[in-house]
């Protein structure tokens, strides 16, 4: 059985929220956040989620309750964060660039009748919007303007007014500092942390309908406390975290924002991506710590300006949501001197399950090793229920205290994903090597099958980004009359850069075999991505989908 460090480790069973409370108790003065030139201390923090609490308590919210947050990286969403949890409810986290639709289906699912967001109109009109629905029932509104120090609030008042909606007086709104004038003493909340849900995060929905992650408290803390041992040697209140990627999203809000407030480090708030915004604020606050998407290291990398930044004030970096091209870690390294390195996790494991070493001791192209507390296994393609022995290729399954309780009203998916409530099937195809590294070979449903030979798309990709002149790649599968399938590549080349078809797939005769040589290279100005800057493929399947059924409604 291929399984590793299981037991090691004994995590404490906490609430998510006790570890702002401690670090509000030994680090008051130190800075929590900074936002557009505004800080915000530990102790401040801790009095206005303590206050946030208080007004949910005295607003109706009890222990099980859903409370959504549709909001950029700002202070109001750790605010609500910790103060929601702290009163025993649950955090739906909604995507800020949700359209309507998206909002709408996520609110009725998780049954959250109450919103918090911002009063910026790109935000607010589209919640506003759910709410006359009947898919909510509340909002509460936080202002822009009062986040800000002077003199951006007086600047922003001034030329920023068309950007912010006109907000109704009427009950089924609350002005942030209203809310904060109704609050009260919290009311102690009993939580049992293995067993009560903190988290309802939702899927990306890129396989189906999008189904709500249950994570418990401990699912959460577990995780917090393993990416605290791997990282080793974290200085408690000195450390300065670069927060880009959105806390909405599971890796961001574990790795970013929750073991920051572990480690009382200060986070560098950005409510969205703009690489001059974070060349300036790394170059202004030298952050220490940074977690970001590979796509994001590949616009540091390959933008001109990156040349005139210090950056090396970057000791520790991960990368998660997809895979890291080996020529985009050594490139962002020699960039920095700092060390980066690639994890692995999903939604439904809270979400890291597997990274590599943070002292530099990894292997390029391995996702690393093992969680401390974690086991994985990897399951027979055919047989799900046979581990293979180590070496050989099977799907990921991870064992562990950061696995999800199930997906939110529905079991039989619940039961499709948990084996027996235990192993979480991730759909990735692997291998572990005799050094406990781990190898992601591709996904399950990516693979393509030509003239019945199994071929992995990453296997290509990455052969493509050892081309010189190549930033992204996507490869998916194509019909194909003859081999059933075969690969189509899609290239978006680096600025300046030019190249062909014929000099790509003669570049990859020395990289891969004949049978996974794309049938076609296209190049893209700019290739499809998610919401959170992952690279994403279901556009350019439909795509080709598409284009297959035209020719054979014109033959």
């Amino acid at each position: 059985m291929v399984t590793d460090r299981e037991g090691q480790l004994e995590f404490p069973i906490r609430t998510i929220d006790s570890y702002l409370d401690e670090t509000v108790k030994s680090y008051a003065h130190r800075p929590a956040i900074y936002f557009m030139g505004k800080t915000t201390s530990y102790g401040e923090l801790g009095d206005f989620v303590e206050r946030t609490a208080g007004a949910l308590q005295a607003m109706g919210v009890k222990k099980g309750d859903k409370v959504g947050l549709c909001l950029p990286n700002t202070p109001y969403y750790t605010i609500f964060y910790f103060a929601i949890l702290k009163v025993g409810g649950v955090v739906v986290n909604f995507n800020p660039l949700y359209v309507e639709r998206e909002i709408a289906f996520q609110a009725r699912d998780s049954g959250a009748r109450i919103m918090v967001t911002m009063d910026l109109s790109v935000i607010y009109d589209r919640v506003e919007a759910v709410r006359q629905e009947g898919a909510l029932d509340n909002i509460i509104v936080c202002p822009m303007a009062d986040i800000l120090p002077q003199p951006k609030k007086l600047l922003f008042k001034m030329f920023k007014r068309k950007d912010v909606s006109n907000i109704p007086a009427d009950k089924a709104h609350i002005r942030f500092k209203n809310f904060l004038a109704k609050g009260r003493a919290v009311t102690p909340v009993e939580i049992e942390p293995k067993e009560d849900v903190a988290i309802l995060q939702y899927t990306g929905g890129t396989t189906g309908v999008p189904k709500g992650a249950m994570l418990t408290h401990y699912n959460i803390t577990s995780n917090m406390e393993m990416l605290d041992s791997h990282y080793g040697e974290l200085r408690r209140g000195q450390e300065k975290t670069l927060c880009v990627l959105p806390f909405f999203h599971v890796f961001a809000m574990t790795v970013l924002q929750n073991l920051s407030i572990l480690g009382a480090a200060e986070m560098l708030l950005m409510p969205r991506f703009d690489l001059k915004e974070l060349l300036d604020l790394a170059a202004k606050k030298k952050p220490t710590l940074f977690a970001a998407v590979p796509t994001i290291y590949t616009a540091i990398n390959n933008s001109e300006m990156t040349k005139n930044y210090d950056l090396s004030s970057i000791n520790y970096c991960m990368s998660g949501g997809a895979p890291l091209p080996v020529e985009v870690k050594q490139k962002f390294e020699a960039l920095t001197g700092c060390v980066l390195v690639e994890g692995y996790g999903l939604t439904e494991s809270s979400p890291v399950a597997a990274a590599n070493p943070m002292d530099g001791t990894g292997k390029d192209g391995s996702i690393g090793v093992v969680m401390q507390g974690t086991s994985i296994e990897f399951r027979d393609l055919d047989e799900p229920e046979k581990v293979v022995e180590r070496g050989q290729k099977g799907e990921l399954c991870i064992i562990g205290p950061q696995v999800m309780k199930g997906y939110w009203n529905r079991p039989d998916e619940t039961a499709k994903t948990l084996e027996d409530g235990r192993a979480l099937h991730t759909g990735d195809v692997g291998y572990m090597d005799e050094e406990g590294f781990i190898f992601l070979v591709d996904r399950i449903k990516d693979l393509i099958i030509c003239s019945g030979y199994n071929v992995y798309p990453r296997v290509i990709e990455e052969a493509l980004y050892q081309h010189s002149a190549v930033a992204e790649v996507i490869v998916i599968a194509i019909p194909d009359g003859y081999r059933g399938q075969a690969p189509k590549a899609f290239v978006k080349l680096k600025d300046g850069e030019s190249s062909s078809e014929g000099e790509l797939k003669e570049f990859l005769k020395d990289h891969i075999s004949k049978i996974e040589m794309p049938q076609a290279i296209e190049f893209r100005d700019e290739l499809p991505k998610t919401m959170v800057g992952k690279l994403s493929k279901k556009e350019l399947v439909e795509e080709e989908k598409a284009k297959a059924r035209t020719l054979e409604n014109a033959s």
